[in-house]
């Protein structure tokens, strides 16, 4: 049985190390759950090792806004403490507070 642990949280602002781009963390995989396709279309030697959490974010740069899918060790934490711009934001969070963003979640 496969026992991960994730380094960071969903709400939190991260930094990808090697890319210039930020985003929020909005779900978390224990190991790699993408298609082949995608994992091949990284160069092989810049692949990350499936056996680690990959984070979905909701990212951004200074062209776009986009989904990204993310190696835990290919992120940092951003400690800048300035929000993420990405026009879903308040679709899964509430208010941006000490460098993250909470859960917002509505009843029906």
């Amino acid at each position: 049985m496969l026992s991960q642990r994730a380094k960071y949280y969903i709400g939190q602002v991260v930094r990808h190390r090697k890319h210039p781009f930020r985003g929020v963390i909005f779900d978390v995989d224990a190991e790699f759950n993408n298609t082949e396709e995608w994992y091949e279309a990284i160069p092989e030697d810049a692949r990350p090792s499936k056996e680690q959490p990959f984070y979905h974010l909701l990212a951004e740069n200074d062209q776009s806004f986009y989904v990204a899918y993310v190696s835990e060790q290919n992120l940092i934490a951003d400690y800048s403490g300035e929000p993420v711009d990405h026009p879903d934001i308040p679709d899964l969070f509430g208010a941006f507070e000490d460098g993250s963003y909470a859960l917002h979640f509505q009843l029906n």
